[in-house]
């Protein structure tokens, strides 16, 4: 069995489905687990994400107002892999190749050899567990996928019967920098379970645009910053932009130093089977009394 994953979400939950040696092809941003180095690259971004948060939502703004794809997928790379799967999803066009690309780039493809779409469209942690089962029913390893699920709500509520009794701290967490925007989706949830309560974000609907008034009267305990798809450093140096603002440093969470940078790249940014840990990196930094700093690798810094 041969399989392409186009997003890092689904490559991690089939690796965790017991598939990583099944992995013919990948998308530009799948880095995890270790050991993808050799796999081709099958997607592209028609932006330079190297560049600032500002200069990235400027470009992903014109290409989508152009009624452009946010990125370029290898049709022809995948027609020689002739792989028997194809995992994408339809959750955001501006994350990575959506289902309507990948069913475009391979309409003329026809015969026994036309790999079975997988489609993923993860909103909530609901959605999660039905993403698995569907990917587990459609490679066939439904058992394995169905012991994940088990395995993660039993995490997940192993967590939340440790933080409901503690004081509930409010939490902003920051998916993007300029302009500045909160958490939805998944992510309320995920921050909940670790006894936090998400200011300026609704699950299970898209990350909203906010201006640091909105952040100051809603008044956090923490701020958490993960900007999507960037590691700890790209997230420290788009922090430049805030630091020398007089509102940002008026606000209570960054007068008391409660302020954290966050790995969203690898852990909050990926709906996979990872957001349990990161439930439990919110939980040491909101808890840190009652969890010890495991910091899961490079999970999370005080910023100072």
């Amino acid at each position: 069995m041969k399989i392409v994953s186009l997003l890092p979400s689904a490559t991690e939950i089939v690796a965790a489905l017991g598939l990583a040696e099944n992995l013919v092809g990948r998308s530009h941003e799948c880095d995890w687990p270790a050991g993808l180095d050799h796999l081709p690259v099958l997607t592209q971004p028609k932006m330079n994400p190297l560049e600032n948060a500002a200069t990235i939502d400027r470009d992903v703004r014109a290409l989508v107002e152009d009624g452009t794809s946010v990125y370029k997928l290898d049709a022809d790379a995948i027609r020689a892999i002739a792989p028997d799967f194809v995992i994408t999803q339809s959750q955001c066009e501006l994350c990575a190749v959506s289902l309507g690309e990948v069913e475009t780039a391979l309409q003329d493809w026809v015969g026994a050899t036309r790999p079975k779409l997988v489609s993923l469209e993860p909103m909530s942690l609901a959605d999660l567990a039905d993403d698995i089962a569907k990917t587990g029913a459609a490679l066939d390893v439904e058992q394995r996928a169905d012991r994940l699920n088990v395995d993660m709500a039993e995490g997940f509520a192993a967590l939340r019967a440790t933080t409901e009794t503690l004081p509930r701290k409010k939490v902003f967490f920051m998916e993007w920098t300029t302009p500045l925007m909160g958490a939805g989706n998944w992510m309320p949830e995920t921050i909940a379970a670790a006894g936090g309560e998400v200011v300026l974000g609704q699950e299970g609907v898209h990350s909203p645009t906010v201006t640091l008034a909105e952040i100051a009267a809603a008044d956090p305990d923490v701020i958490l910053v993960g900007p999507c798809g960037f590691s700890i450093d790209r997230a420290r140096q788009e922090m430049a932009v805030l630091q020398d603002n007089k509102d940002w440093q008026e606000l209570r969470a960054v007068r008391a130093g409660d302020v954290y940078l966050v790995n969203g790249n690898h852990f909050f940014n990926r709906p996979g089977p990872r957001l349990l840990q990161s439930a439990e990196i919110v939980a040491e930094i909101l808890h840190p009394h009652i969890y010890a700093a495991a910091n899961h690798g490079t999970g999370w810094v005080r910023h100072a």
